[in-house]
């Protein structure tokens, strides 16, 4: 005897739930910027590739390398690209401008950074080389 078409139709959708139900929890998942995470800690120094002017500042997360223009503002984050070798990240700090900073990992000790934006309502835009030179200091 055939199965009655209600209940045929009440399998189908049966199945159909589970698949979405598995589906749901993989695409729902967050950005990590495990790459960041994966940097070596410490005291790391920033050469601008333009002006060839440097900088240092202590890395204990990787995040402080998002916003290099903005720092110490709370803005929120974009994340645009998250993968094991580069991150792109865009961000809006209130009343402070904006910027979009990609950096891309060439080993756990050197990166590469690209940044654009405003601030104080000025636009900038940098290429710079980051890498790791010892311990944080204080």
């Amino acid at each position: 005897m055939a199965t009655p078409p209600i209940r045929g139709l009440a399998a189908v959708f049966a199945a159909l739930s589970a698949c979405v139900c598995v589906a749901i929890p993989a695409t729902a998942q967050a950005p990590t910027l495990a790459m960041l995470d994966g940097l070596q800690k410490g005291q790391w120094e920033i050469r601008n590739r333009a002006k060839g002017e440097s900088r240092k500042i202590c890395v204990r997360t990787g995040r402080e390398l998002l916003q290099l223009r903005h720092a110490g503002s709370s803005c929120k984050r974009f994340i645009v690209e998250d993968s094991p070798d580069e991150v792109t990240v865009q961000y809006t700090c209130s009343g402070n401008g904006y910027g979009r900073t990609s950096i891309r990992r060439e080993t756990s000790s050197l990166v590469q950074i690209e940044g654009q934006g405003t601030t104080n309502e000025s636009p900038f835009q940098f290429t710079a080389e980051a890498r790791r030179i010892g311990s944080c200091t204080g």
